[in-house]
């Protein structure tokens, strides 16, 4: 569509816990735009995304500020035009328990409102369960105060 597009400029992010990113000025003053549109990223708590600016030098020169709010406002309008998929963010506790303990389990379970990915019921009882990571910690303590489970995360 603009075959003189020059500047193709970008930031993306990725992972559970916001570790793995890059940023990519293509060609422009340092910094001046992949980390501005890395900002907006961040600004809008944004993980498994990328965000792609193109530019071509229409004739007027912008200066590094000007081309920090041109890429920092482009990368704001795509991502308020989007549909923004939210889930969130899990880890999976494996418990192994005798029959008796199982309703101890399954009250816990339903106290919290956790899904149960996977059950199941041979010599022992085996669940796999999910948990939003940031209740991880405190969910662990709760199954550890229940004498005679095994847990696994």
């Amino acid at each position: 569509m603009h075959p003189k597009a020059r500047h193709f400029c970008y930031a993306y992010q990725l992972g559970e816990d916001y570790s793995t990113y890059k940023v990519n000025d293509d060609g422009e003053p340092s910094n001046s735009a992949g980390m501005p549109i890395y900002g907006q990223i961040q600004s809008f708590e944004l993980t498994n995304c990328l965000i792609v600016v193109v530019r071509y030098f229409g004739g007027t020169k912008l200066g590094v500020g000007g081309l920090i709010s041109a890429y920092k406002t482009a990368a704001k309008m795509a991502i308020e035009e989007t549909k923004i998929l939210t889930k969130d963010i899990t880890k999976s506790l494996r418990i192994t328990c005798d029959y008796a303990l199982m309703n101890e389990v399954m009250r816990v379970v339903k106290d919290l409102n956790l899904t149960i990915l996977e059950q199941n019921h041979g010599l022992d009882c085996n669940f796999n369960i999910e948990i939003p990571l940031a209740q991880f910690e405190n969910t662990k303590k709760r199954f550890e105060n229940i004498y005679g489970l095994k847990l696994k995360s």
